[in-house]
């Protein structure tokens, strides 16, 4: 496994890889945050099935932090990310600076509309610019052929799937499931600011997903409205839970349903997507289903 912090050292490594194995081996790109878990072991394991060349990058990205967020706090563990990525056989791990990345005041900036304007885009407003330009600057970087990406940040892949499509970048993005605990939390490496209460509580989130989805799976005929006040209710029983937003909206299409709309009418896959905060800790959560309607076109 290399180690490499410089952009022209990283693209000098996949030449050599290319040179070195077969001019057509598929590379594969893992771009993470670092303080890593459960879930990112999961998207290397996926990258090694389906890549030549494993590439994972470890970079907190300042841009896409707002004013009051996280970004000085943000957890960081270099030691303990190397271990990890290197018990999955990644075989490049680059680890930038933001001097590197950014060595002067970014005055390009990829901006997907529509798809970033609700959701964590309406309560972090500016925040999946800084993801969609620092993703295009890993892409032009690395020349990935597939890149990984959980599901937990749904609202993250459709919004790169759509700049991948719209730009014609020679990318695929592949998306990952989400990976819980035993009792259903999701991971995330924020995870580590929630106390002992905090996280109990945090639990409602995938219960309260797991219950309507399987109500709906069982046939019930729900609007959306319903759903969205079934979650609200069920969240607002914790008391530590403030919800910043309760939605129900196709996927990955990203349209929110019309309160009166039957979930069992839909003509597309639907997302059920929460994100609730628990003391200073905003945590997001989301489960699919697909309706009658939908599955009968597929």
């Amino acid at each position: 496994m290399e180690v490499i912090r410089s952009i022209i050292e990283l693209r000098q490594a996949i030449k050599r890889y290319k040179v070195n194995h077969m001019v057509d081996s598929k590379i594969g790109l893992v771009p993470t945050m670092g303080y890593l878990h459960g879930g990112h072991a999961s998207l290397m394991t996926r990258a090694r099935e389906m890549s030549d060349v494993v590439v994972v990058s470890i970079f907190v990205n300042p841009i896409q932090f707002g004013p009051g967020e996280d970004y000085e706090t943000y957890p960081r563990n270099e030691e303990r990310d190397l271990a990890l990525v290197e018990i999955q056989g990644a075989d490049i791990v680059f680890i930038p600076t933001v001097d590197e990345m950014y060595p002067q005041p970014t005055k390009t900036k990829i901006i997907v509309s529509e798809r970033t304007e609700l959701l964590c885009g309406a309560s972090r407003p500016g925040h999946f610019d800084g993801v969609t330009t620092v993703v295009s600057k890993l892409m032009n970087i690395v020349q990935p052929d597939l890149a990984f990406f959980g599901m937990k940040d749904a609202q993250q892949i459709a919004v790169l799937q759509q700049m991948v499509r719209d730009l014609n970048m020679n990318v695929e993005i592949v998306p990952c499931p989400i990976v819980r605990e035993k009792d259903g939390l999701a991971l995330s490496s924020r995870n580590v600011y929630l106390s002992s209460e905090e996280r109990r509580q945090a639990l409602v989130l995938s219960r309260s997903l797991r219950e309507v989805k399987g109500e709906l799976d069982d046939g019930k005929t729900v609007t959306a409205s319903e759903v969205r006040e079934k979650l609200t209710s069920m969240i607002v029983s914790s008391p530590l839970a403030v919800i910043d937003y309760v939605q129900v909206l196709t996927f990955p299409e990203l349209i929110l349903l019309q309160d009166d709309e039957l979930l069992a009418d839909v003509h597309d896959q639907v997302m059920m997507a929460v994100a609730v905060k628990f003391g200073t800790t905003r945590l997001i959560d989301n489960i699919l289903f697909m309706p009658k309607e939908a599955l009968s076109l597929v």
